[in-house]
């Protein structure tokens, strides 16, 4: 189980990586919505534009991007959920405490080493 000191450190953590996330989803949404003017506008094919990357190239890669931060924080509001609960850190199969190094690199994480090896996750 974590002491006192880790579970401030990790909750710590937990509130800047959705501090993280939601500035990267307010930069993908301005992103995607400068795309998205530029997309209306009279612009030449720019699929063959030698001079640099494609609108749709470009749409694409923002979308994942804003996809991946959508996923990361919904992971972060669940784990600030289990917190609350005070189920964090302890591992949904085993029941047994997820080991403070799993959750310093990944502060979200359900399950415990062996389990998370089990389920392929």
């Amino acid at each position: 189980m974590t002491t006192a000191a880790h579970r401030t450190e990790l909750r710590e953590l937990l509130d800047e990586l959705r501090a993280n996330a939601n500035a990267r989803l307010v930069a993908m949404d301005a992103t995607i919505a400068e795309l998205r003017e530029d997309r209306g506008s009279a612009v030449a094919d720019d699929e063959h534009d030698p001079e640099g990357v494609t609108l749709s190239g470009e749409w694409a890669r923002a979308v994942g991007l804003q996809d991946a931060a959508r996923r990361e924080s919904a992971e972060i509001d669940d784990a600030v959920q289990r917190w609350e609960a005070g189920t964090y850190g302890v591992c949904v199969d085993c029941g047994r405490g997820i080991p403070i190094a799993r959750l310093r690199a990944r502060p979200f994480a359900t399950r415990c080493v062996t389990c998370a090896e089990k389920a392929g996750a």
